[in-house]
């Protein structure tokens, strides 16, 4: 159990926590969100003691041993892979060098045979015999095959070490797990295996992430870090998003009757219970949920941006025609004879491994990379609007205002009222419609993107990962204005809720052919007759 008491941090003039008090317990997953910058993962450095609060202090239950999920990628280099997991328990793996060491000299005395024994000793109580043979098991889980594990740290692919990272914080079933982000950079297999173990993980973890479907599978409860404090909520993030918007409707009809309100409480709260899964995460939540009260679920201050699309014209039947397109990127053939019919009313989602693929395609339809061979073509009703993975382009080296800068996308001569208007709606509000765009952050130049796309009224949209630098209030949004969208999409993501609530088809290129079908994402990830074939086109 962590004890948080009057916790307070000050970074200069920004505030970002102020007398938080909090009791994380076990058995609980808790997601711990926030808008960007509002000092998530300045809180779990707070809580794992990396970083010392101005005031208050976080205490550990009497023998607690606490896991964090590390973010260097590059501190294990010299380091076999086996040996990097067992450092996640650092009193075992102290122990067992000190072991190995005293067995490896030459002169071996009667003091280093009873030091040894003793170490013998502290070395069976934590499972020491058994503790290679877990990493193993947490490496296969993640997908690692075993002939990784006596390879050093340096040698490993950048998603190879990422996955050997989660498995030391994994390792040796830690009292406190803190995650960090733990679902960048994993493919679908392993999301899916550490959605099980942490469902199945009896004791304390606390996690802050961008995945909506990884929150709503793991998490009993959300703590909600808004102006300076942190809230904790039964229930998981899609439970917390639609009661925050119940409550505000709520506080908006202050003259509804209280029994009325009730009513609706419990209809809400049944509903979400009775959707939850069989798991064992799922029905600990489920009695939570029963157990609230009126009083439990408050507005949020959150504010979330508007994202509505809306085409100027009615999209006619012939869209996109692509066929045999071939391009070479180096000394790797990146597409080979790829062709495919988009068709009206098409929500396509590229997915698989190959994003390299995905974005030369993108580029290629958008007029900005040509093809070896093979040809595309656009319908004559369409009209097209991109974001690219990478938008430096539209800010670099540029001075111009925010309200200016948008100008230059709007299609008719719009008034300075409007476009202040626009960008208000975008979460610009005031001064910040005259920031420069060269020096907007991550999350402000997606937003912007997106802004420039909503004034194009184009019927036919081009994604490359949208959901990157945004957070969770900006990509649920987005993900509502794509839902909504009466024209045609083609996108690629990593977000599986954004994939499963928008694609009604699915496009995956591997190196020997293309998969197409249309399905709900979550009906490709679960048919294994389909997925072991795609295993067998990437072999």
């Amino acid at each position: 159990m962590i004890n948080v008491t009057n916790v307070s941090l000050q970074y200069g003039d920004k505030k970002l926590f102020e007398d938080v008090d909090l009791k994380f317990t076990p058995g609980n997953c808790y997601g711990l969100i926030g808008a960007n910058g509002a000092g998530k993962s300045t809180f779990l450095k707070v809580l794992s003691g990396e970083v010392e609060p101005q005031s208050g202090n976080v205490s550990l239950s009497p023998g607690e041993r606490m896991t964090v999920l590390k973010q260097d990628h590059f501190a294990y280099e010299e380091y076999e892979v086996l040996d990097t997991v067992l450092m996640g328990h650092e009193q075992l793996y102290s122990v067992k060098q000190e072991k190995d060491a005293i067995y490896m000299k030459a002169d071996f005395s009667e003091e280093d045979g009873m030091r040894a024994a003793e170490l013998e000793g502290e070395f069976a109580e934590m499972n020491g015999w058994e503790a290679e043979s877990d990493a193993a098991v947490l490496l296969k889980g993640l997908g690692l095959h075993e002939s990784l594990h006596t390879m050093k740290m340096g040698d490993l692919a950048a998603d190879q070490k990422i996955k050997v990272l989660l498995a030391q914080a994994l390792f040796g079933n830690p009292d406190i797990l803190l995650l960090d982000e733990p679902t960048n950079g994993l493919d679908i297999q392993a999301i899916q295996w550490l959605e099980e173990f942490l469902i199945n993980f009896e004791n304390t973890v606390i996690v802050v992430s961008h995945d909506r479907h990884f929150l709503n599978k793991v998490c009993t409860h959300i703590a909600d870090v808004d102006y300076g404090k942190i809230e904790i909520y039964i229930g998981n993030y899609d439970f917390w998003y639609e009661s925050s918007q119940l409550a505000t409707k709520m506080a908006q009809e202050s003259n509804k009757k209280k029994e009325e309100k009730i009513k609706e409480l419990q209809a809400f709260v049944a509903r979400f219970s009775a959707n939850a899964s069989k798991s064992k995460q799922a029905t600990s939540r489920k009695k939570l949920l029963d157990s609230i009260t009126l009083d439990d679920i408050k507005p949020s201050s959150r504010k979330y941006p508007y994202i509505s699309f809306t085409p100027g014209r009615e999209i006619g039947n012939d869209l996109l025609r692509v066929e045999g397109l071939t391009k070479t990127i180096g000394d790797t053939k990146v597409l080979d004879n790829l062709s495919f019919t988009m068709n009206k009313d098409d929500k396509i989602a590229l997915v698989g491994k190959n994003d390299i693929a995905k974005t030369t395609l993108f580029k290629i339809l958008m007029g900005e990379m040509e093809p070896d061979a093979g040809t595309f073509k656009w319908g004559v009703t369409t009209s097209q609007s991109y974001f690219p993975k990478d938008n430096s382009a539209y800010f670099e080296n540029n001075d111009l205002p925010l309200v200016d800068w948008l100008r230059q996308y709007s299609p008719e001569d719009e008034t300075e009222t409007f476009l202040r208007g626009f960008l208000g709606r975008m979460l610009f509000s005031g001064e910040e419609a005259l920031k420069k765009a060269s020096v907007l952050s991550g999350g402000e130049k997606v937003r912007c993107m997106l802004s420039k796309m909503m004034l194009s009224s184009a019927n036919v949209l081009i994604l490359d990962e949208p959901t990157n630098h945004l957070d969770l209030e900006s990509i649920t949004a987005l993900n509502n204005g794509l839902v909504r969208f009466k024209g045609s999409i083609l996108f690629t993501s990593h977000d599986h809720q954004f994939i499963e609530s928008i694609a009604n088809r699915l496009i995956e290129i591997t190196p020997n052919g293309v998969i197409d079908k249309e399905m709900s994402y979550d009906e490709y990830i679960s048919d294994q007759k389909l997925q072991q074939k795609i295993a067998e086109m990437y072999a």
